[in-house]
């Protein structure tokens, strides 16, 4: 049966008229025990409303707490640079389709991909569709790269550095192009000047994650006239002002990636380790603007640090590059060694505190150039008897100045 009860709250005015369907004669009961007691309230206002409080409060229930954000892990690798070989590699790698860089990348790929942000660092510009491409000294990479480097898991990509200006504003135009088709974020240079004044902000977990990227030079190429904002070069007051503007902007983490150092130098220069030390020192309201620091440039893997409580990492070393030669003209393998920092931020201890780096880890690599293939040297099975020295070689460098004291340690 169908029946219909007018409930009265507290107040003059009747509520509006529920139709209630009684299945059971427990609830036609309960029905008429309301209308009773609404006839017994009258509309004076003193009857308790139905399930609330004495008195007709109607207060709401106290909001459930904010769900904590997130912690997360973040990557960074060495630089990409595309030799003659690299590119023969990538087109043998396509079976005459093209240009397919994605097999080169596949040794890093568990590692970038399982990370909940993956940076890396595109030294040089693409050239356009077809070619033709270049190496050494001025680089015009096949745009197929940018591709490889989404697959492979990576977010966004530094291409702030000394070959940003190898085919002028053009060939920087070209690589955001791709880079932006790809789906892969980039910091470093720029199309307008619109774009470079805009942080380049990425989610992690439940962070907002600014990358910003500079370069000590452009190879003696001038900045293209009229685009004196087309890469951002490396000034210390600069980098500060722009983490500042980053963090205003809603940044959680700061990280700067920054093309420096002497090539060919494990050692980090004078001038890596006084900015190193006036940009960590820089803070906001005891804040640092700066979260972490990621180098690229010298071609060789050179040192982690924590500098004023920051992780410094001087230089990773090349992810990607030809058989490389030193400025003695002879031929260096360690010019095919680098490190991926992997490192674990989790959420600030109290509103508006610093996201802190709970576990920091190296991960050294080496590009095989005989297969055109990167190999994870801690996920080696120890078929090639050369691995283990390179390890060595690798990890003895990135803890040359101590950073195992600082709890860096070999990721897995």
């Amino acid at each position: 049966m169908i029946g219909v009860a007018v409930v009265m709250t507290a107040g003059s005015r009747p509520a509006r008229a529920r139709l209630v369907r009684a299945g059971t004669t427990v609830l036609a009961g309960s029905l008429l025990a309301v209308v009773a007691a609404c006839g017994q309230g009258g509309t004076g206002g003193d009857a308790p409303s139905a399930g609330g409080p004495p008195g007709g409060s109607t207060a709401p229930r106290p909001a459930a707490p904010a769900p904590k954000p997130g912690g997360f892990t973040l990557v960074t690798s060495g630089d990409v640079l595309p030799h003659d070989s690299i590119i023969r590699r990538a087109a043998a790698d396509a079976d005459g389709g093209g240009y397919d860089f994605r097999p080169m990348f596949a040794g890093a790929k568990p590692v970038v991909s399982r990370a909940d942000l993956a940076l890396c660092h595109m030294e040089t510009v693409y050239g356009e569709e077809g070619g033709p491409y270049t190496g050494y000294p001025a680089f015009k990479s096949p745009p197929e790269v940018a591709a490889a480097l989404k697959a492979t898991g990576y977010d966004s990509c530094s291409t702030a550095s000394n070959h940003t200006l190898d085919d002028g504003a053009e060939g920087l135009g070209r690589t955001l192009d791709a880079l932006d088709a790809a789906g892969v974020r980039h910091a470093g240079s720029a199309r307008t000047a619109a774009e470079t004044a805009r942080p380049t902000l990425l989610k992690a977990g439940g962070a907002t994650v600014a990358q910003l990227a500079y370069t000590y030079d452009t190879n003696g190429y001038p900045l293209p006239e009229g685009k004196p904002w087309a890469v951002n070069l490396l000034d210390r007051d600069k980098v500060i002002a722009d983490a500042r503007a980053a963090r205003a902007a809603g940044a959680d983490v700061v990280v700067v990636s920054v093309h420096w150092g002497s090539e060919w130098q494990t050692e980090p220069d004078e001038r890596q380790l006084s900015l190193a030390r006036e940009l960590t020192a820089s803070r906001t309201g005891g804040r640092p603007d700066i979260d972490l620091i990621a180098g690229t440039h010298a071609h060789v893997p050179q040192a982690y640090e924590k500098v004023n409580g920051t992780w410094v990492i001087y230089g990773m070393g090349d992810q990607i590059a030809g058989d490389m030669i030193n400025h003695e003209g002879v031929s260096d393998p360690r010019g095919n060694q680098s490190s991926i920092g992997r490192f674990t931020f989790a959420p600030p201890k109290r509103p508006g505190g610093r996201w802190e780096v709970t576990r920091a880890e190296f991960l050294p690599q080496w590009f095989d150039t005989e297969r055109g293939r990167v190999v994870d040297l801690t996920a080696s099975d120890g078929s090639d008897p050369r691995h283990a020295g390179i390890r060595e070689t690798i990890r003895q460098v990135v803890l040359g100045r101590g950073a195992d004291e600082d709890g860096l340690t070999l990721g897995r």
